[in-house]
């Protein structure tokens, strides 16, 4: 009788295209590590933890032998304080994968962190092109956008409309830095050419010094190589000297629908901005996003948000079918299985960690093309997976053959 019973739950498992070793429970915890309370927790936050949550509830891992459990942590966008708490996680709590992670220095902690103790991270908040240049990583993705598509989508349409002249207000850390060389590079690209620019801290409140710095550089465009609390600052503050009355554009290099939101369109309408989502886009992008508001305050998600649950979607899919959380199989299993998401479309992750996808150009709308709350955005344009992010033998990472 034990021999019959044993060979049914075998031919379950393999009707079921479960793997015979999820016959025996893996359980898998997810460390949702961002900024829960500073500049970018309105793109990041706890609507992060919301989005993971979502993406275990709808795997549904209980009914395969999988148990998952999400974790959460403020990382203050201090890299001390976040790899601290990446280190206990991976060290103390059994942490096998660690998501979103917004702020590029600390992302970039958390890469290494997870290559050391073999496990993953799978980042969607974070800007920096070098999570897939240089510092690549065989145990992260990075899933969302990165400072090369963001630059190739907004800076190259501004200079081919005609704002070939440019001034960079950046945030002096990773982040900002690589935004300004890769916007840089794509303005000279396309023949137009940079004439100043001007760092400022992290959680800048007054602008004021940057912004006529730029407004007396007579640049067409001023670029905000920032995020979050930032950009919304400069935005309004610009918007408060007459800049973009007085014919200069002010282009947000990287900014997001809550970014809109909290300046209002009367402010912001007019903004050129490129995004990996977008929550109005397609029946399942607001279907999906709708029961987000519900779980979040009535708020609609950021691209960001929308990366952390397909992320995670696409890391459980893996582990289901590889039968295993180990890390590097579990890896194989992403880069080998293509992207088919309803939220990102369809895609592959690269060799150098890279998730591609189509971005799109949005523009911010003015009040009156606006009919609600959050009906904030106009499609431009769609930048194709294949154009949108750095070509793979350009990034110099050396997992590259």
């Amino acid at each position: 009788m034990l021999r019959k019973i044993e060979t049914h739950v075998l031919a379950a498992s393999l009707v079921l295209g479960v793997s015979p070793s999820l016959a025996e429970d893996i359980n898998i915890k997810i460390g949702v590590l961002n900024d829960q309370s500073g500049i970018y927790s309105d793109l990041a936050g706890m609507g992060s933890v919301v989005a993971a949550k979502m993406a275990v509830e709808d795997f549904d891992g209980a009914s395969k032998g999988i148990n998952v459990e999400v974790l959460a942590a403020d990382h203050q966008n201090k890299p001390d304080v976040g790899s601290n708490i990446a280190r206990d996680w991976f060290d103390q709590q059994g942490v096998d994968v660690i998501s979103d992670v917004p702020g590029s220095a600390i992302a970039l902690a958390v890469s290494d962190l997870a290559r050391e103790k073999g496990r993953i991270h799978l980042n969607s908040g974070a800007g920096t092109a070098e999570l897939t240049g240089a510092k690549c990583s065989p145990n992260t993705v990075h899933w969302t956008y990165d400072t090369w598509a963001l630059a190739n989508g907004t800076a190259r349409a501004l200079v081919q409309q005609g704002g070939d002249s440019w001034f960079f207000i950046s945030a002096d850390y990773a982040f900002g830095k690589a935004m300004q060389q890769d916007a840089s590079a794509v303005v000279e690209a396309s023949g137009g050419m940079v004439v100043g620019s001007a760092a400022h801290p992290l959680g800048t409140s007054d602008f004021a010094s940057f912004l006529l710095q730029a407004q007396s550089s007579g640049a067409k465009v001023i670029g905000l190589a920032n995020g979050g609390g930032d950009t919304i600052n400069a935005v309004k503050q610009a918007s408060e000297f007459g800049i973009m009355q007085g014919g200069q554009s002010v282009a947000a290099l990287v900014a997001f629908i809550t970014d809109a939101h909290s300046l209002g369109l009367q402010t912001a309408q007019g903004l050129v901005l490129t995004e990996a989502f977008y929550w109005d886009q397609n029946d399942e992008s607001r279907a999906w996003s709708q029961r987000f508001a519900e779980a979040h305050r009535g708020r609609m998600p950021t691209q960001v948000h929308a990366g952390v649950y397909s992320s995670i979607m696409h890391y459980l899919n893996a582990v289901e079918a590889a039968g295993t959380k180990e890390a590097s199989a579990v890896m194989a299993k992403m880069k080998e299985t293509p992207i088919d998401d309803p939220l990102f479309g369809k895609g592959e992750i690269r060799a150098d960690g890279r998730a591609i996808h189509d971005m799109y150009l949005f523009r911010v709308k003015s009040p009156e093309n606006s009919t609600g709350e959050w009906d904030l955005y106009e499609t431009v344009a769609t930048i194709p997976a294949a154009e949108a992010f750095r070509p793979l033998s350009e990034g110099g990472c050396p997992l590259v053959q």
